[in-house]
């Protein structure tokens, strides 16, 4: 089993749900008593929401870039960035280490095309439903695009950064998402992206009636693939 490096923290919320999957996902595949093997380089979630906030990405990319090193150093064999948003700078990480970086827009769309569905929400950051970074990927799969109007948009984010980032699970969250997601299904969505890693904490497949995709799944399930190949 080859080792997965982890850049986490972002938040440490959504890095616990990595390290679950990936040692199920071990344990699984090769039985128990296996697990991943990873190591985790943990960034300060505070100084990254900061400089996010403040606009700083090139300060961001340097933070991110060295995280990769020190997990190349340290043995790791591919890199996974623990967040949606953080893959704006994934050119930087890439272009810092010799070892694969994941791409979590690539794995998700592969599992979106599997399912021959054309149109898709995207839930997540401000950055991420705002941003190029994450369409343009799903737009070279040929996947449409839907995002919440600017209000909503307001609203998803601020439960990211006031509520799951902290492990809050509130219920007039899980509806006022679900009633986003029902809004834009009614105008063409066919599935919906937990474009966060922290939203699969509060959205199941249970709760709406279109396809969900799980970022955080599906990128540890794709690292996994790799670790055991």
């Amino acid at each position: 089993m080859k080792t997965i490096g982890l850049i986490g923290g972002i938040t440490s919320q959504s890095t616990i749900l990595y390290y679950q999957i990936l040692n199920s996902l071990a344990a699984k595949h090769k039985g128990e008593p296996h697990a991943a093997k990873c190591i985790i380089n943990s960034v300060d979630f505070g100084e990254i929401q900061k400089l996010q906030h403040d606009g700083r990405w090139d300060v961001l990319d340097e933070i991110m870039a060295k995280a990769a090193i020190g997990l190349e150093k340290a043995g790791a064999e591919c890199i996974l960035i623990c967040a949606n948003t953080m893959h704006l700078t994934i050119d930087a990480v890439r272009a810092s280490v010799k070892i694969p970086v994941l791409h979590i827009a690539e794995a998700t769309a592969e599992k979106i095309v599997a399912q021959e569905l054309k149109t898709v929400i995207l839930l997540g950051t401000k950055y991420t439903m705002e941003k190029d970074f994450y369409k343009d990927v799903l737009t070279s799969f040929g996947i449409k695009t839907l995002i919440p109007n600017a209000e909503e948009r307001k609203e998803v984010n601020r439960v990211i950064y006031e509520e799951l980032s902290k492990g809050e699970l509130k219920e007039s969250s899980r509806e006022a998402y679900v009633k986003i997601i029902n809004r834009l299904q009614q105008v063409g969505a066919e599935g919906v992206i937990l474009g966060c890693t922290e939203i699969p904490l509060l959205i199941q497949q249970k709760d709406v009636s279109i396809p969900v995709f799980d970022t955080t799944t599906i990128h540890a399930t794709k690292a996994m693939d790799m670790a055991l190949r």
